[in-house]
């Protein structure tokens, strides 16, 4: 995930008020449900210490989502009297509605619950041409097309010279529509930024697609078994998407697994465990931020100062750099607000379920990171 969207959260000293809005549930009474938890979640900042504006801000941002239509979630970072970003979740808040009260934000369930929602076009391929559909989470709209050679397109049975002949060309007309639509797609993919192509229609014009796109797009592209004909249903594209995700999140973590083991000189192009990773964003070589939610040393406490690289394991250190203000903060936050500061992008990982076989596939204390040099 790219953290800069997070930026704002930093530009302010806190403490901070975070809120997940859980808004999955609809029926006759949801607003007045969801005005019943405004006033819950503000009461729960209030015995937490908050202020009585920030409280108000909360309370007044949670009530103007009563009638929201979001499918999953809304969270919510407050300050001062001000909500300063209340970016839209991808995923259900796992525990419902919850407000933290904290030095820092508590952005790390965005990871998991706003995370990866890869933008995606779908090309509905035949041997006519391709119409292009962009997906993502704002919406769908129309993403132009391409219409290749209309004749000759089909085959036929005969074995006479002149319909042998005729296939040869039908079989030209196929390549050179496929490379049309090849050439399309990857200028449509290039100009909306999609993370993801999917290629639905026959297998044979699918292949013959795929095969012909750029190098570049090798891992942003997959086929859906469906007929020329229909329209990708929203959980079928929703599927596709997850399993994008997945499939990044596990080579990410491959490429820590890889990278933590030293050279030939002793040294790792991988950190863990929360001193390291302590030390590492003190020197801006985190590269990127592996996390997994709710590992142990998560949510352990480290010492932060004003400043991003402002961090240590022990109160005493940051007197010893020189910081006089110091504040107790989860590790996952801590390391999280340097990554945004020099500009790493983080991830949550899930590892593979432990076996005999897989003791260390994660990193330790569910804290890892790439570093930018060994």
């Amino acid at each position: 995930m790219n953290l800069a969207f997070l930026q704002p959260l930093y530009d302010h000293e806190g403490p901070w008020a975070s809120i997940y809005v859980d808004l999955s549930q609809n029926a006759e009474d949801t607003a007045h449900q969801r005005e019943l938890a405004a006033a819950a979640v503000a009461r729960e900042l209030a015995g937490r210490g908050a202020d009585e504006a920030t409280c108000a801000a909360v309370r007044e941002a949670v009530e103007a989502l009563r009638h929201a239509s979001d499918p999953h979630g809304r969270a919510l970072f407050a300050h001062a009297g001000q909500v300063v970003l209340d970016p839209p979740l991808a995923r259900t808040p796992p525990g419902g509605t919850s407000a933290d009260w904290a030095p820092l934000p508590h952005v790390a369930p965005l990871l998991e619950l706003a995370g990866e929602d890869p933008v995606c076009v779908v090309a509905y391929v035949d041997r006519r041409g391709a119409d292009f559909e962009l997906r993502s989470a704002l919406g769908d709209r129309d993403a132009g097309g391409v219409t290749g050679r209309q004749w000759p397109v089909h085959r036929t049975s005969s074995a006479d010279w002149s319909e042998r002949h005729f296939q040869l060309r039908v079989e030209n007309t196929w390549e050179h529509n496929a490379a049309e639509i090849a050439d399309a797609l990857a200028v449509c993919q290039e100009e909306t930024g999609a993370d993801l192509v999917i290629l639905v229609g026959e297998d044979r014009e699918r292949r013959s697609v795929h095969e012909r796109l750029p190098k570049r797009l090798a891992g942003r592209v997959v086929e859906a078994v469906h007929g020329a004909g229909s329209r990708l249903l929203d959980e079928d594209v929703a599927g596709l998407r997850e399993d994008h995700v997945h499939a990044r999140a596990r080579e990410d973590l491959d490429r820590f697994l890889a990278a933590r083991a030293p050279d030939d000189a002793g040294r790792a192009a991988a950190a863990e465990g929360v001193p390291a990773l302590v030390e590492a964003a003190r020197e801006h070589r985190i590269d990127e931020l592996l996390v997994i939610p709710d590992g142990p040393d998560t949510h352990r406490e480290v010492w932060i100062g004003e400043d991003p690289d402002q961090l240590a394991v022990r109160r005493t250190e940051l007197r010893t750099l020189g910081e006089q203000n110091s504040f107790a903060a989860r590790a996952d936050d801590a390391l999280l607000r340097s990554a945004v500061a020099t500009g790493a992008p983080a991830i949550a990982v899930t590892p593979a379920l432990p076996d005999e076989d897989t003791p260390d596939d994660v990193p330790v204390g569910g804290l890892g990171a790439l570093l930018r040099w060994r």
